[in-house]
C-alpha cells in the first residue's frame, strides 16, 4: 500500500530557506543555546520538539562535527539519530540513491547526507518524502555558515552591512558563505589565486539578492576593514592537491601581521579541521580573535533550529 506523500522542507542550501526563515533560524538558535546555558529556567529543551522523531545520517565522507552535532542536536530536542556509512549500506553496494530515498522516507522523518557529489543529494531530495538536509558536498556546506552567522552575531556583529574577507581556496565552504551574503545582505571580499575562485553561480545569485561580493588577488584588499575573517583548508577533503597548490595558497595564509590590518575587534572563523602553519597560523588560531571553538559548539544549536525549519516547526 502506498504511502501519501509528506511535506518536504529539504536544507540543500540556505537559499532553500530564504533570508527569513535564516533569521528565525538563527533567532531560535540563539534562543535554545541560551536556554540549555540557563540551568536555572529548568531542562534545557524541555518542549522536546522532536521526541519520536528519527534522523537518518548518511556518511560518504569522515566527519566529526557533523556527525556529533547533528546526533546530538536529535537527542536535545527530544528525538533520535541512525548513523548509515556507505561502506556498511547499500547505498554504498550499488543501490540507486532513488530506492534509497523511497525506503528511508517509509522509515526516519528526515535525512542527512555528507558526500562529494552534489548532484547525488540533490537525487536524494527528488526521490524523497521526507526532509533531505546538506551535511555537506563538493559544492556547499549550509549548515556550517548557520552556526558561523551564529558565531558572528554572538560576537555583537549585524549581519547587514557585515564586512567578510575570506582568504584561501573558493570551495564548497566559501560558495555558501557568497550566499549567505545575498540573504543577510552583506559583503564577502574573497583574495584567492587566480584559478581558485568560488563557484560563479553563487557569487552572481548573492549579487542579484543584494549581497557585495568582490574577487581579488590582493590580500591587503581582500582584509582591509573586514570584521570577520574566515579561512579553510587548502586542499578540502577527498581533492588532490600539489606542491603548485600550496605554493599558489601561501600568500593567502592568515597570520597575526595580516589579522593586524582587518577591523579592529576583527574575529577570526575556520570550520576546521585546520592544518596550522598552512592556512592560518597556530598563533592566531589559538590567539584571542579566534572564535573557533564556539564555532564549533554553536555547529549543535544550528543543526538544531535546522532540523525544526525542515520538519515545519518554524
Amino acid at each position: 500500500m502506498s504511502r501519501p506523500a509528506r511535506s518536504r522542507r529539504h536544507f540543500i542550501g540556505l537559499s532553500d530557506a530564504g533570508g527569513d526563515a535564516v533569521a528565525a533560524i538563527l533567532n531560535d538558535a540563539l534562543d535554545r543555546k541560551a536556554a540549555r546555558q540557563d540551568w536555572t529556567k529548568g531542562r534545557p529543551d524541555a518542549d522536546a520538539p522532536l521526541a519520536g522523531h528519527v534522523l537518518a545520517m548518511i556518511f560518504e565522507k569522515n566527519s566529526t562535527r557533523t556527525r556529533v552535532s547533528f546526533d546530538m542536536a536529535m537527542r536535545q530536542l527530544g528525538g533520535s539519530a541512525l548513523i548509515m556509512e556507505s561502506g556498511s549500506t547499500q547505498l554504498g553496494r550499488g543501490e540507486t540513491v532513488a530506492d534509497t530515498a523511497r525506503v528511508l522516507s517509509r522509515m526516519v522523518d528526515a535525512i542527512m547526507i555528507r558526500t562529494d557529489d552534489h548532484a547525488k543529494i540533490e537525487e536524494l531530495a527528488h526521490y524523497a518524502d521526507v526532509p533531505v538536509i546538506n551535511g555537506l558536498t563538493d559544492l556547499s556546506h549550509p549548515c556550517q555558515i548557520v552556526a558561523d552567522l551564529l558565531t558572528v552575531i554572538e560576537r555583537g556583529f549585524a549581519l547587514p552591512g557585515l564586512q567578510v574577507a575570506w582568504l584561501g581556496d573558493g570551495n564548497n565552504v566559501a560558495n555558501s558563505l557568497i550566499e549567505a551574503a545575498g540573504l543577510m545582505k552583506f559583503t564577502v571580499r574573497v583574495g584567492g589565486p587566480t584559478g581558485y575562485e568560488p563557484d560563479p553561480t553563487f557569487i552572481a545569485a548573492a549579487q542579484a539578492a543584494g549581497g557585495s561580493v568582490v574577487l581579488t588577488q590582493d590580500v591587503d584588499e581582500a582584509i582591509r576593514g573586514a570584521q570577520v575573517v574566515v579561512t579553510d583548508t587548502w586542499v578540502s577533503m577527498g581533492q588532490a592537491g600539489g606542491d603548485a597548490h600550496l605554493a599558489a595558497m601561501a600568500p593567502y595564509q592568515v597570520d597575526a601581521a595580516l589579522m593586524a590590518r582587518a577591523a579592529p575587534g576583527a574575529v577570526f572563523l575556520h570550520c576546521l579541521p585546520a592544518h596550522r602553519g598552512e592556512e592560518v597560523t597556530a598563533e592566531v588560531i589559538d590567539g584571542p580573535q579566534s572564535a573557533i571553538w564556539d564555532e564549533a559548539e554553536n555547529r549543535i544549536h544550528a543543526q538544531k533550529s535546522i532540523l525544526r525549519w525542515a520538519l515545519g516547526q518554524l
